[in-house]
């Protein structure tokens, strides 16, 4: 069950939208709860559409359809490279590898310590500040060269100890 916090940021969302549109809010209700859980589990899928009155597999469609929502358990730390055509030509791909072999993982897989998920994006909207990584939906990193990289990675580490 979602938190009070929790439930009081989706009520909060809901009162933007006329009574009988609340369903407006499955983004953000998917958002809350994916911040609650860590990932959006059919469980969550199930409480979001009661709260809002919808089928759950109309919540499941806008889980499933955007790339931001986690439908299966993430590390910790999530992190997405974009990988769109103008990020790609301008050292995308070439970030995407280093995290590859510095992590030991390959894209949609998590450490087996459980701290990082690497993830391939689509564009995020910065694409004169490639390659971009995006930790946890939440947190832009522009111009990622190897060393900033090794920078974030151990950053995160260090929060991850916390």
């Amino acid at each position: 069950m979602l938190s009070q916090q929790a439930r009081a940021e989706i009520d909060r969302n809901v009162a933007k939208y006329p009574a009988d549109q609340k369903q407006s809010a499955v983004m953000a209700a998917l958002v809350v709860a994916q911040d609650e859980y860590g990932w959006v589990s059919p469980e969550a899928i199930e409480e979001v559409a009661q709260i809002l009155d919808m089928p759950p597999i109309a919540v499941q469609e806008v889980a499933t359809f955007y790339n931001m929502y986690d439908t299966q358990t993430v590390g910790r730390f999530k992190i997405t490279v974009c990988t769109n055509l103008p990020c790609e030509l301008s050292g995308g791909a070439r970030a995407g590898e280093y995290l590859k072999k510095k992590l030991g993982i390959d894209y949609n897989q998590t450490t087996a310590c459980g701290t990082f998920t690497l993830k391939e994006g689509e564009c995020m909207g910065a694409c004169g500040d490639a390659p971009v990584a995006l930790v946890n939906n939440k947190t832009m990193c522009s111009f990622m060269s190897n060393e900033k990289l090794d920078a974030l990675i151990e950053d995160l580490k260090a929060q991850g100890a916390k």
